[in-house]
């Protein structure tokens, strides 16, 4: 049986548990000048590295997205 995640906004940033979760859409699309995913707007490098992120480099990287340009 999966356990369910308990999540919350905190100035803006969803998080679950103690790190902010994924911002992944499911629209998981690269562009290929940019290497910014056109769904989630997180780099290439953000992708890979989210899983070994910290609380405050996720909540850094949340933060940074509204302000993104999503990529055309």
């Amino acid at each position: 049986m999966r356990k369910k995640l308990r999540v919350k906004v905190v100035d803006g940033v969803t998080v679950g548990m103690d790190l902010p979760v994924s911002p992944c859409i499911k629209i998981c699309e690269l562009d290929p000048a940019t290497r910014v995913c056109r769904g989630c707007r997180r780099t290439l490098d953000e992708i890979a590295r989210w899983g070994i992120m910290g609380a405050e480099e996720r909540t850094r990287v949340m933060a940074e997205l509204p302000g993104r340009e999503a990529p055309r």
